[in-house]
């Protein structure tokens, strides 16, 4: 299915966000960029615009982190959103926020990864959050500019495009997103998992997303799989995640000392979330797919994504920056 925005379509009185970006992570160095086109509406309001621009350097310690915010917001018919005057669409990503600049170009083999497993699911009510990846791996091209005239050369970098949108967040998720494995380059981790509430308790984590490895596609997680076990922080994770047929993954993530990015995220109904994202984390993967007696063991020293969404206000020690959201 192709990608639209959703926000065009939503009616005044209704509040909901949406979100198109990008990972996009350099084959050779910790060097990586996440930029995300940003659509957040109150109830009764207007929507608004905001674009968010994040660069890792794990050499260098903290990102640098940028975002305006504007009521200058459209789906163009030659892309799938524009803020201003930055664009994203199949194919490319304009954008200017603050001191920086990019013009990427981007291109994948793959096809929509659609994580939730029934197409009934993006058109209820329920699950508040729908996610989809246009391009579960993508090899980025261009460049991205930075304060100071650092330019960064975009060239046969590995990454993903996603897009998600509903009426709340989840009360806690996890993103997880893998490429440049050394054991096998073309192989890709896509998956989120999260928590919500129902009748103030938390409700168990469930995954949802895909694998692919030896010239399959795998499911990972879904609706009532068992076995799936959590353990996380702001610094990484340990996963264990069951799949369709038999699939099993172990996952080690790991977050290099500080250099991840901590952002705001405003809930329609007025409530705030904190993100912490680290675009060039270290993953380890422990896969048995179905069928076969042994695991295969995938490394990526700095080609990961994690992010962990979680309630304002809970203690870490990675900083939020100060811009506010919504």
């Amino acid at each position: 299915m192709q990608a639209s925005a959703v926000f065009p379509t939503v009616p005044r009185k209704a509040g909901m966000y949406e979100s198109f970006y990008l990972r996009a992570v350099a084959p050779d160095e910790p060097v990586g960029a996440w930029l995300r086109y940003t659509v957040h509406k109150r109830p009764g309001e207007k929507p608004k615009g905001s674009l968010w621009c994040t660069v890792f350097d794990a050499r260098r310690g903290r990102p640098f982190m940028h975002k305006l915010t504007t009521e200058a917001l459209s789906a163009p018919a030659d892309g799938w959103i524009a803020i201003g005057g930055s664009k994203l669409g199949k194919g490319y990503a304009e954008g200017e926020c603050g001191e920086a600049k990019w013009s990427l170009r981007w291109r994948s083999n793959e096809p929509e990864l659609r994580h939730l497993p029934a197409e009934w699911m993006y058109r209820a009510k329920l699950p508040k959050t729908k996610l989809t990846s246009p391009a579960p791996d993508a090899r980025f091209e261009g460049a991205l500019e930075l304060p100071g005239g650092v330019t960064l050369r975009v060239n046969g970098w590995r990454g993903m495009v996603g897009h998600n949108w509903g009426a709340e967040h989840a009360e806690r998720w996890i993103w997880l997103h893998g490429v440049g494995f050394a054991e096998m380059e073309n192989a890709w981790l896509d998956v989120a998992l999260g928590r919500i509430k129902v009748a103030g308790r938390m409700t168990p984590w469930v995954a949802n997303g895909a694998l692919s490895l030896a010239g399959g596609h795998w499911m990972v997680g879904g609706l009532g799989r068992r076995g799936l076990r959590v353990d996380e922080s702001a610094d990484g994770c340990e996963l264990h995640m069951p799949g369709a047929k038999g699939l099993r993954i172990d996952a080690h993530v790991k977050v290099p000392q500080d250099s991840a990015a901590g952002w705001r995220y405003a809930d329609p109904d007025g409530g705030e979330h904190q993100v912490v994202n680290c675009s060039v984390a270290a993953i380890e993967l422990d896969v048995r797919l179905p069928g076969e007696s042994e695991s295969r063991r995938l490394t990526t020293v700095h080609g990961g994504a994690y992010e962990l969404g979680m309630r304002a206000g809970e203690p870490h020690e990675t900083p939020i920056a100060p811009f506010a959201d919504g």
